[in-house]
Parts: structure tokens; sequence; C-alpha cells
């Protein structure tokens, strides 16, 4: 059954209420740029100049794979590119794209040194595309999992930093629900065929985890071809799910993409 939006209501002023009693306490700083925060940034922890070229009110893309779409058009059902891929989720949710300093923020949310800007880039997607998220009567964010040895490497994991922020926001659950069975090439080095094909079988639903008619919220930190995503989303609907929608940072389209 989907939360009452009393219930989210609640959730996301107790949220609120919280990040207001820590800063009174630890004032912040820009998680991008560093700089001092004046009061100014809705609780978003990034400056005026960083909400400038981070977050676009508005990103015109396809609303099936969040392809960029032309700014005096209406956004498309399908794109040229969607039409032609398999893809298993059913909407994806950008901020941007994957270019200049969106692209940057993306490669520092990598490395754990930078979850401060993880979780407010979460907060800013949260802020910004919320009436889009609200179309969707979700029931759960999910976070697209890391194989346990590549998390240990790195120490982080981006995407679940940004579902915690999300989930907080929008009032949803946030739940582990997905497991990464096996240790996947690194997709930057991959055709995009060969990165649907490296995916396969990659992911699986926890065992307990009861998905029939959820509405989930997939969360990843960039969507290129769509390959994880689509993976990902493939397994939750054959556990039940009955919509998935991709919600990244980035999207990125093009040669010049990791």
């Amino acid at each position: 059954m989907p939360m009452a939006p009393w219930v989210q209501h609640i959730r996301r002023g107790i949220a609120r209420f919280r990040a207001a009693g820590l800063n009174l306490l630890l004032p912040p700083r820009c998680a991008a740029c560093d700089a001092d925060l004046a009061g100014g940034d809705r609780g978003l922890h990034l400056c005026a100049a960083c909400l400038a070229v981070l977050g676009p009110r508005s990103w015109p893309c396809c609303r099936r794979c969040g392809a960029a779409a032309a700014a005096e058009s209406d956004p498309p059902e399908r794109c040229g590119l969607c039409q032609i891929t398999p893809l298993k989720f059913d909407a994806a949710i950008p901020l941007g794209g994957y270019q200049n300093e969106l692209r940057g923020v993306v490669l520092r949310m990598k490395r754990p040194a930078h979850d401060s800007l993880s979780a407010a880039m979460g907060r800013l997607l949260a802020a910004l595309r919320e009436e889009q998220f609200a179309q969707l009567n979700l029931d759960l964010v999910v976070p697209v999992p890391m194989y346990w040895m590549r998390l240990a490497r790195r120490g982080t994991n981006s995407p679940e930093i940004l579902s915690q922020c999300l989930g907080q926001h929008l009032g949803v659950p946030v739940r582990r629900v997905l497991s990464r069975r096996r240790n996947t090439l690194p997709q930057a080095d991959l055709s995009p065929r060969d990165r649907f094909r490296n995916v396969r079988g990659a992911f699986c639903v926890r065992k307990g985890r009861r998905l029939g008619g959820r509405r989930i919220l997939l969360v990843d930190d960039i969507l290129t071809t769509g390959a994880t995503c689509s993976e990902a989303a493939r397994v939750l609907k054959e556990a039940g799910a009955e919509l998935v929608a991709a919600a990244v940072i980035a999207r990125a389209q093009g040669p010049n993409t990791t």
C-alpha cells in the first residue's frame, strides 16, 4: 500500500528539524567548494555559486531514459535512444548532464573524502525534482549495490548516500533490497552492447524481501547506456515490483563518458 501523504509530510519535517539543529552546532560550509555558507542554501549545504552551476531548475529530457531533449519542445515519452535499447526501468529522473562541473562532482563522489558532497547532491536532486518524484507515488527507495570487494577498496558507495537523502526528503523508506552477486568489469571500459552483457545476472533480490506491487525508486550516481539500472530493474520487476524509476545525478551521452 502506498504511504499516506501525511506520513511523508511528518517524516520530511523531522528530517529538516534534525538538520537545522546540527547546523546550529556546526555551521556548514559548501560541500562542493568549501565556501562559508551565509544561511541561504536552504539546507542543501551548497553555496549560491555552486547551486547555479550544479542544479538546473529544469533539464529537458526523455521521460523514459533521461537523455537530453530540445529545450523548446515538450519532453518526449520515448526518444530515439530508448526506442532501440531494451531498457527495463519505466522512467529516469536525472539532475543534469554529465559534463562540466556536474561531471567533476560525480567523479569526486566516488571517493569517501567527499561523502558530504554526495549527501548535498542527494538533497539537491530531491529538492529540484520533487514534483517528478511525487508523481511516481513511490513505496521504496533502493540504492544500486556495489560488490563487496569493490566497496572495500573504494570505501564508499555514493548511491547509498544519495538514497538516504532522497528517502528522508521524500518521506519514503530506504531499503537495501538488492545484492550484487558477482564482481563485474568496469562499465567504462566496455562497448554499449558489452555493458548489458557484463551486468546480466549480476543482481539478485535479498531473501525475504517482498516487492509485490511496490513502486520503487532505483538510485545510482550516473546513467550512461542504462545497462546497470536496466538489469537491476529487471530483477526487481521479476520479484513483483509494479514500477521501477531510475534517479541519477547525471545522464551521460556520447563518447566523453566514464
